[in-house]
């Protein structure tokens, strides 16, 4: 049996669209009987961005067979919605997570940005902000995001305003994804799909108009899938997450996933101190001093608290 290299870039649940290494044909393959997950308790043992080992089961049908997954560089995972014990793969092999964001229509909370952030910091992918319709920002708004901005660059992540409609902004952001595999997320209806459509035209990704009722997006990816805009750089568009779950990360464990906390990690009275209610604890001193954003501070004490409520 000859096995053939490959990319997997759809997954709809039990069918996998994986991409021939030798000629970039596309098979539709399926997995070889039980498969484990690489030891991951999730509820889809491959994801977009895995090189898998396929067979060809019918050259005609176009189908294939999935027997051996290449070991990962990194993954991005969420909390299952279905299954509260296992979590769901939304990406691997990942470059860089880049979050669309928006202040107004809809407006994406301080506090899914910094779950986003934690989220990718616990698995080491470097993140990027970008603030998109900005033609939408009163001035109070600009002053706003542009003192957000601030605060995230100062914490070590890249941040960029965009406009996709008015094509403001889009050439960085196309510099941004070049030569790199790139997860794209954010609420529905931030602009994710206009904005590749911008840059990549021929793509064509589906879009659709922000509800005024709700000021909420409609899901218009319902799975994860990769995309080719020009050799070596590909974007990994998913579904809009409601709410970006921590699987697998104990709530000892999230400070270490907040830069400005984690540079004060050795400083505080207690080595188990867990920053909320300890004496001598150097973040809470940290807040009060105005050396970390109370913004923060507040998200942080929201994912304890909800780590602990999991156990």
């Amino acid at each position: 049996m000859s096995l053939i290299k490959g990319l997997v870039l759809r997954s709809t649940g039990s069918w996998y669209e994986v991409r021939d290494s030798r000629d970039g044909h596309i098979w539709q393959c399926r997995l070889k009987g039980k498969f484990k997950a690489l030891g991951l308790k999730v509820t889809n043992p491959i994801a977009v961005g895995d090189y898998v080992h396929f067979e060809v089961e019918d050259e005609v049908q176009n189908f294939g067979i999935i027997h051996e997954i290449q070991p990962r560089e990194n993954y991005v995972i969420r909390k299952s919605v279905h299954k509260t014990a296992h979590a769901h793969l939304i990406a691997a092999n990942v470059d860089q997570a880049v979050l669309i964001a928006t202040l107004v229509f809809p407006r994406t909370s301080l506090g899914f940005i910094d779950r986003f952030l934690v989220a990718i910091e616990s698995f080491r992918i470097p993140g990027v902000l970008v603030f998109n319709k900005q033609d939408l920002l009163n001035d109070d708004m600009k002053e706003f995001q542009s003192e957000l901005m601030d605060l995230y660059t100062s914490l070590g992540y890249t941040c960029m305003a965009v406009t996709a409609l008015e094509e403001d902004g889009l050439g960085e952001f196309a510099s941004l994804l070049k030569g790199k595999v790139t997860l794209l997320s954010g609420h529905s209806g931030v602009g994710k799909s206009t904005l590749v459509n911008a840059i990549a035209p021929d793509l064509d990704i589906k879009t659709q108009e922000v509800s005024t009722f709700a000021n909420k997006g409609v899901h218009t990816t319902t799975f994860a899938e990769m995309f080719e805009l020009e050799p070596d750089t590909y974007i990994i568009d998913s579904p809009g997450i409601k709410e970006l779950g921590l699987a697998d990360t104990k709530a000892e464990e999230i400070s270490h996933y907040f830069p400005e906390m984690r540079d004060l990690l050795n400083q505080c009275r207690f080595n188990n101190c867990q920053h909320i209610n300890e004496p001598g604890c150097a973040v809470k001193s940290g807040v009060e001093q105005g050396e970390i954003a109370l913004s923060r501070y507040e998200s942080y004490l929201s994912m304890v608290g909800d780590q602990d409520n999991r156990r």
